[in-house]
């Protein structure tokens, strides 16, 4: 069927088109099939339906297919029914219980990085991966896969090292620590991290405050070699593309399979040439890990499928049920952490935290010797070598090396949540923090966010503050005070839970 093209200047992620019903009813399609689009290029692409946006006799195409194919207002294009791609008997057979050869996930792994799939498609993927988790040869399968269906970066030097939190606890700041203290130890470390999902901010996000963060895959090479370690976003890279892909449909999903985790953590580090890879995994009430069990059950998995990839993993099984540090935030994350790269001056749990992993990546490094790291990684804090190493960093990544805790800007609408009664802190969630700083604006609005000004097992009076709302919008401030006073993220010893009146029988 010839129908003329009528451009849809929409970015939807995948390639798909719109039909007029008429149009779909006579050449065979329902919603969901595919079509090939033919005239200099040939395209198959995602149907979908409607009775008036578009007339009959046309047809409608998204950004990505416009991009692809270059067709004009007012151009014919041929279109003709298509099979669905061979990825989705695979998915199939995934549901149906089946295990899969590398060859059927080298396709799969395809035909997600070419928008071949749809998200309902994808979605059957990873639900059935969920209730039914892959097995080791499988993860390591898919993890090669989804490496090789992106960039790679090849570094001539070794050793390559890396670090990676499975985040879920608020205020983890801890990688603008541990990248200028092994850069300063004569050691690579690409850093290519995240910008926050779900959280208040993540890695990229803070440090897209000191310096831009979106470079391609030769840049993040180059700039490596030349100073020792980057702190990036991995989003604009094309590193294994499939993962984001995924990720994408898991979040509204709100699963995270356990093969997919694994896989997403090491094609991510695979990628960049990581050789020596440190994992954070925080454990506790809030985080993704309920327990210390929980954690070495994930540490022995990702160390084995470090194995299998040829990558030396060791894990960092932490604290992880209140937050790292006082601020959750970018802005605010920042100052802390300069701060402390500054005058040595800051929480505990930051710096601590900070050296133990950046010390177990230095003796991984072969740069301090076993039982040394920790006492090496405190020393290049104190001497000023990981400062001025950061400078180097946020120099060469395009922002200002002079910067200092003291200019950076935070939100200038503020409110403090007090103690509601006398006693010590028994419980803060991190949940319930995180929420907080996202109505005030955070990620995106990078002054907003919360300083913690006690935090668990620590007293308080009643009236005291508890926490700060930082926020650039009045109205933004406006919605966390509310919901931070109607749902408190802090539960003080002898103070009200709940008023319950009397109660009748019905």
């Amino acid at each position: 069927m010839q129908l003329k093209v009528q451009p849809i200047d929409i970015k939807v992620g995948k390639y798909k088109v719109i039909l007029n019903t008429i149009d779909a009813k006579e050449l065979g399609v329902n919603k969901g099939d595919r079509v090939r689009i033919k005239n200099h290029t040939t395209l198959t692409a995602i149907v979908d339906f409607t009775e008036d946006m578009i007339s009959p006799g046309m047809i409608g195409l998204y950004h990505e297919v416009q991009e692809q194919l270059q067709r004009e207002w007012t151009e014919i294009v041929e279109v003709e029914p298509a099979k669905k791609p061979k990825s989705t008997r695979i998915i199939r057979k995934v549901m149906d219980g089946f295990k899969l050869e590398r060859d059927e996930i080298n396709e799969l792994v395809k035909d997600i990085v070419e928008e071949n799939l749809d998200d309902i498609e994808l979605a059957a993927f990873l639900t059935a991966t969920y209730i039914r988790d892959l097995s080791e040869d499988e993860t390591e399968w898919l993890t090669k896969a989804m490496i090789d269906t992106g960039e790679r970066i090849e570094f001539s030097s070794s050793p390559i090292m890396d670090k990676h939190s499975i985040g879920g606890v608020p205020g983890n700041k801890i990688t603008l620590l541990i990248v200028p203290i092994v850069a300063a130890n004569s050691l690579l470390i690409p850093k290519t991290s995240s910008r926050a999902i779900t959280g208040a901010g993540g890695t990229a996000d803070l440090m897209e405050v000191l310096a831009p963060v979106e470079f391609t895959a030769q840049q993040i090479k180059e700039m490596t070699e030349k100073v020792g370690g980057v702190i990036v976003w991995g989003g604009a890279t094309n590193i294994a593309p499939a993962d984001d892909k995924l990720i994408k449909i898991e979040y509204p999903l709100s699963i995270d399979p356990h093969c997919q985790l694994l896989a997403s953590i090491m094609a991510k580090k695979g990628a960049v040439g990581a050789q020596k890879v440190v994992m954070d995994l925080p454990t506790g009430a809030g985080t993704k890990l309920p327990d210390i069990k929980a954690g070495r059950k994930l540490a022995r998995d990702l160390i084995s499928l470090g194995e299998r990839l040829g990558m030396d993993v060791d894990c960092a099984i932490t604290y992880g049920a209140s937050p790292v540090g006082r601020t959750v935030g970018p802005a605010l994350e920042v100052i802390e952490a300069l701060k402390v790269l500054e005058t040595m001056e800051g929480p505990n749990s930051l710096i601590e935290k900070s050296a133990v992993i950046a010390g177990m990546l230095l003796e991984m490094g072969g740069v301090a010797a076993k039982g040394q790291g920790y006492d090496l990684a405190i020393e290049t804090l104190k001497n000023g070598k990981a400062l001025a190493k950061l400078k180097e960093i946020i120099e060469i990544q395009g922002g200002n090396p002079d910067v200092t805790h003291k200019d950076i800007k935070v939100g200038e609408f503020t409110a403090e949540l007090t103690a509601p009664a006398n006693g010590y802190i028994l419980e803060f969630y991190n949940k319930r923090i995180i929420q907080i700083a996202r109505l005030a604006g955070a990620p995106n609005d990078k002054g907003a966010g919360v300083m913690i000004h006690k935090k668990r097992g620590q007293s308080v009076e009643k009236g005291q503050p508890v926490l700060t709302i930082y926020a650039e919008k009045k109205e933004k401030l406006a919605d966390a005070i509310k919901s931070a006073r109607e749902d408190l993220p802090i539960i003080v010893e002898g103070m009200l839970l709940e008023k319950v009146g009397d109660i009748t029988e019905i």
